[in-house]
Parts: structure tokens; sequence; C-alpha cells
């Protein structure tokens, strides 16, 4: 499938003279325009391009850590199961990457503490 970067460098656009921030904190899942991207980086869908991320470490208001989200049942080291609002998501632990606040669009829910504590356990040990 081509990709439409042109759409998606004119959505960039706003997001970095327009957007406001908005107010975030750790454990939470966000819709979030992470964009077209290159090869098997994972890409947000529709005209917003966004996809679910848990935020994983807030470094300040302006940007934060966050792990992608996928509804595909995936197994390994690579990837964290949990259950948000009774269904459930795979973070792709691989996919960690900065994300600035901008690119947050609104709040989905949170991960339980449990939960969160887990998937950051696999990350240590991830990239250990």
């Amino acid at each position: 499938m081509k990709k439409d970067f042109q759409k998606w460098h004119k959505k960039k656009e706003f997001l970095q003279d327009e957007k406001a921030r908005p107010f975030f904190h750790e454990r939470e899942v966000w819709f979030c325009s992470l964009g077209e991207n290159v090869g098997f980086e994972q890409d947000g869908r529709g005209e917003e391009f966004l996809r679910p991320v848990v935020v994983i470490k807030k470094f300040n208001q302006e940007v934060c850590c966050g792990v992608p989200l996928t509804r595909n049942q995936k197994n390994g080291q690579y990837y964290f199961s949990f259950s948000l609002d009774e269904e459930t998501s795979t973070a792709i632990l691989l996919q960690i990457r900065l994300i600035d606040s901008k690119r947050l669009q609104y709040k989905l829910g949170d991960l339980s503490e449990a939960d969160f504590i887990e998937m950051r356990k696999r990350l240590t040990q991830l990239l250990a």
C-alpha cells in the first residue's frame, strides 16, 4: 500500500504550529497522531493518523516516552498484553519512542497499576 506522506506533512505542520499541549500523566492511554512512518514503524490511521499509545514516562509537559498499541494478539518478549475497558490490547514494546505531547489527541483510559509495573519491568528487561 502506498503511503500518503504529503497528507501527513500537512497534519504535522498543524500539530507543530497550532495544537495546544494537553495535560497528561504516566500510565494513561491516549490516541496519538503518530503519522505516516517508514517501513515497519507503527503508523497512525485515519484522517488524524491516530494510534493508541501508553505513556510510559513523562519527562515534562512537552515530551513523554510512549509505546504504541495494537488490538492484534501477539506473544513473545517484544509484546505485552493487558485488558483496557474489557478489551485486550497489546503493547508493541520494540516500538517505544519519544513523543511530543502535541501529538496526544484524546485520552482513552488508564492501565492498571499492576499492568503498568509489569510493562515497565518487561521494557527494562528488553533494553538491558
